[in-house]
């Protein structure tokens, strides 16, 4: 199957970029990133609340930090980072965040790998899938399943989703471009080990400790970095 994706992908004439972003790249829309200073809501980790356990345990917990997490979203804008890789025609948006910003900035291609926060789902056989971003939902709702609603957001010892379609995307990559992330995250940093040899690659981050085999580090804030490098691609790609 991903012989086959490779092979549909390749057939295409246009230049293929792929851009990965991380929490990072919505930073300085002013959504936490969870990890490190800040990271915290009433005294609670991510790890505390983004499990399946925890939802368990106690659902209306969790669901009152999302709830907390669509009014940060909702009140936010898309920043210049998010503006920049939209701007990039076709260019295929890869992202571990579950907030939205890239398709509200314009980008219209986007595989969402750890959920959406406008989304919540049943916890039945189907998973079907239930768009929430109009307001705040009732607390304990259960859907058409006959189940409770969970956030559909992939929780800490779940199955990441499309990355078989990502990866294969990757992997015919002429561009990588990865933004706002450590690649501390797995099984979706494991990603950028699919780029080509002769692809162009840019990892932007703050800070990083292991830089990707053949990846350019650029370090700084993503709204710094980002519009340099796609105003770059684009005038070369317009000079063809």
């Amino acid at each position: 199957m991903l012989d086959e994706a490779l092979d549909a992908i390749r057939r295409r004439s246009w230049e293929r970029i792929v851009v990965f972003t991380g929490a990072g790249v919505s930073a300085d829309s002013g959504i936490p990133t969870f990890r490190g200073a800040g990271g915290l809501w009433r005294n609670f980790r991510a790890e505390d609340l983004a499990t399946p356990e925890a939802f368990a345990r106690d659902p209306a917990l969790v669901w009152e930090w999302y709830e907390w997490r669509r009014g940060l979203v909702r009140d936010a804008q898309p920043n210049a980072a998010h503006l920049a890789i939209a701007r990039l025609d076709r260019a295929l948006v890869v992202t571990q965040n579950v907030d939205a910003l890239h398709e509200r900035a314009g980008s219209t291609r986007v595989l969402h790998v750890h959920g959406e926060l406008a989304y919540a789902r049943g916890t039945g056989r189907t998973n079907k899938r239930y768009r929430i971003d109009g307001g705040p939902i009732a607390l304990g709702q259960c859907c058409e399943e006959g189940t409770q609603l969970r956030p559909d957001i992939v929780w800490f010892g779940e199955e990441v989703q499309h990355m078989e379609e990502a990866g294969a995307l990757v992997a015919s990559a002429d561009k990588v471009l990865v933004v706002g992330t450590s690649l501390s995250v797995y099984p979706a940093a494991g990603l950028v080990e699919y780029a080509r040899a002769d692809a162009e690659k840019f990892v932007n981050a703050l800070e990083m400790d292991d830089v990707p085999a053949g990846f350019t580090f650029r370090a700084g804030p993503a709204t710094q970095m980002i519009p340099a490098i796609t105003s770059r691609w684009l005038e070369a790609n317009h000079h063809r």
